[in-house]
């Protein structure tokens, strides 16, 4: 033997002599994983009398958690960890050994400390930190959660009693949904609806507003993002909203804004169930229901070319239509009720009443905006007005700003055509809405009862300055 190898197998002896002193225990195991040695005081923890007892013997069979297999099948130490035998908990370390040619022929293990008290300011961190993981990750399943059921579609019409049986029907099945309805109808309410009464109810519901994204990111939204797939792009996996509603619900909301080019990918996804994150050539499957929703004519934008037929046919298995408000006017005072018990719950105040009056004057309003616009009318009452009762002097401050102006185009340009009178009452509502909102195109487009997209859309169509 060498000086050299003389000199490293004394300094591996005299550190080994070392660690065992200072350690609580310490047991070596063959490459079969069987007890070779074991010291006194690894004994004494264990409580083994005699060492006959345990040598020869798996280290399993004596120390049911121990590693040390783990240790000699793959050749790589655990240098910290913390190991359970009956009701204690030792901290161990555990080093694989190798022959003069690296092969593994067993392992050490070392208890380091017999108790967890050394200890205690490391774990009282690592559990507070486990602890603010579990919140979060509680808080963000329950947020991935539908909150509403058909319970909470309020209304005793006709119309919502044929709504929630085809809720009930639709529910049963996994086929895709298409939910139509103008702004304001409830159509997400529907989808949670949906959802909660499917077998799916216990998987995430996911909704994403394919309007309110940029084109740019909507791929990525969708699909997730691979480690590094562009420049500044995370160094780790960005999950996307099919990934996150894998087994359950993805509702996409206002799907007649998506541009073409991810309607061809939408459609591999529905067909094929499966898709390729952003930047990656590997496929991952999913088990997705699809809810599509929006206020959209999708049948003029398929003529048009700006809606792919293929992906129409193939959202359109379940349709199912959400009445506007005005077609169902007997909710009114129902939603009107719950409202107010919402709006008091939520801001701490006494409830509000609303009298016949009161009542009578929401029934005579046509409610472009649907329910979102009687919320929206009834808490702006609420918080401005003092009286308990809400009545109809009381209300009619805070109604929409009506779009039947005095200098109305249905009346002056008589001589039109139809579709030219329309146009131009649309045109003049338009520019109205506008200029009372200061050219802002949100407020416009909820004076409006649509959404922004569609007011965009209709500034350029009618060659508005906006």
């Amino acid at each position: 033997m060498s000086e050299s190898n003389s000199i490293k197998s004394s300094m591996f002896d005299s550190l080994f002599d070392i660690f065992e002193e200072i350690c609580e225990g310490a047991i070596s195991v063959d490459e079969k994983a069987r007890i070779v040695w074991i010291n006194s005081k690894y004994m004494d923890l264990l409580g083994i009398r005699d060492e006959d007892e345990v040598l020869g013997r798996d280290v399993a069979s004596v120390i049911p958690e121990s590693l040390l297999a783990h240790v000699i099948e793959t050749g790589r130490p655990i240098l910290l960890d913390i190991m359970r035998f009956d009701s204690r908990h030792f901290v161990v370390s555990r080093l694989p050994l190798h022959d003069e040619e690296g092969a593994v022929i067993g392992a050490v293990g070392f208890v380091l400390y017999n108790s967890l008290d050394y200890l205690k300011p490391l774990i009282s961190k690592f559990e507070m930190l486990q602890q603010r993981l579990t919140s979060a990750e509680a808080k963000l399943a329950a947020a991935r959660h539908a909150r509403y059921s058909i319970a909470n579609i309020i209304g005793r019409s006709q119309q919502i009693n044929d709504l929630k049986e085809q809720a009930r029907a639709i529910a049963r099945h996994s086929s895709p949904v298409l939910i139509l309805g103008e702004t304001g109808t409830g159509k997400e309410l529907l989808a949670q609806s949906i959802h909660s009464a499917s077998v799916r109810r216990e998987a995430p519901f996911v909704a994403v507003n394919v309007a309110a994204i940029p084109d740019s990111l909507l791929e990525a939204e969708f699909f997730g993002v691979s480690p590094g797939a562009y420049t500044g792009a995370d160094k780790r996996a960005s999950k996307g909203k099919f990934a996150l509603a894998d087994g359950g619900t993805l509702l996409l909301d206002e799907i007649g804004d998506m541009p073409l080019q991810l309607q061809a990918k939408l459609l591999r996804v529905l067909e094929e169930q499966e898709f390729e994150p952003v930047g990656s050539n590997t496929v991952q499957r999913v088990d997705v229901r699809i809810i599509a929703a929006t206020s959209r004519d999708l049948k003029a934008k398929v003529r048009e070319g700006s809606f792919r037929r293929d992906l129409y046919y193939r959202l359109n298995v379940l349709p199912v239509a959400v009445p506007p408000l005005r077609e169902r006017l007997d909710d009114i005072k129902p939603l009107s009720e719950y409202f107010l018990e919402t709006i008091a719950s939520r801001s701490g105040e006494a409830l509000k009443v609303i009298d016949r009056d009161g009542l009578a004057l929401l029934e005579s309003f046509s409610w472009p905006g649907n329910v979102r616009e009687l919320k929206n009318t009834l808490e702006r009452a609420c918080l401005m007005c003092n009286s308990p009762s809400l009545t109809a002097d009381t209300i009619r401050p805070f109604m929409p700003a009506t779009l039947d102006f005095p200098d109305s185009p249905i009346t002056t340009d008589a001589g039109l055509s139809l579709p030219a009178r329309i146009a131009s009452v649309e045109r003049h509502a338009i520019s109205r809405a506008l200029e009372m909102t200061g050219g802002k195109k949100a407020p416009a487009a909820r004076m409006l009862g649509i959404s922004r997209s569609q007011l965009y859309d209709k500034i350029r169509d009618h060659q508005l300055s906006g």
